[in-house]
């Protein structure tokens, strides 16, 4: 499928959460399912098995980083793309999400009404890369 349909959003703040699921949902048209933490993301994404991974980096107990590290771990979600979602856009910083295998990162604070056309274009810039 070449098309974004499904996205899971990896986020603690339950605010960010409704924001971003309403940005995903009623803007830009998509399925999306909220995990409140990494290990909650880890239980479901082979049941889930979303098109896209939008992850906080910075979450109590299991971080963005050590989330991406089990992810790419695990045959079912080896090769979802990630988006991380974060506050902490440095280039060093970035280029570290990169090196750990994320496919991009998107800056907090983030603009709703945009979120879902970034995210569809963070995805077919991956497809392409991985096709």
């Amino acid at each position: 499928m070449s098309d974004l349909a499904s996205v899971m959003c990896v986020e603690d703040d339950p605010d960010l959460q409704d924001v971003i699921a309403l940005a995903l949902e009623d803007v830009g048209k998509l399925s999306v399912t909220v995990c409140g933490s990494g290990e909650e993301a880890l239980a479901q994404v082979a049941t889930v098995a979303p098109d896209l991974i939008l992850l906080d980096v910075m979450m109590p107990g299991m971080d963005g980083m050590a989330t991406l590290e089990a992810l790419r771990a695990m045959p079912s979600a080896a090769d979802i793309p990630v988006i991380f979602m974060t506050a902490k856009v440095q280039p060093d910083e970035i280029a570290a999400y990169r090196a750990a295998g994320a496919t991009g990162t998107l800056a907090k604070p983030f603009d709703p009404l945009t979120l879902a056309d970034d995210l569809r274009a963070l995805y077919l810039k991956a497809k392409g890369a991985a096709g």
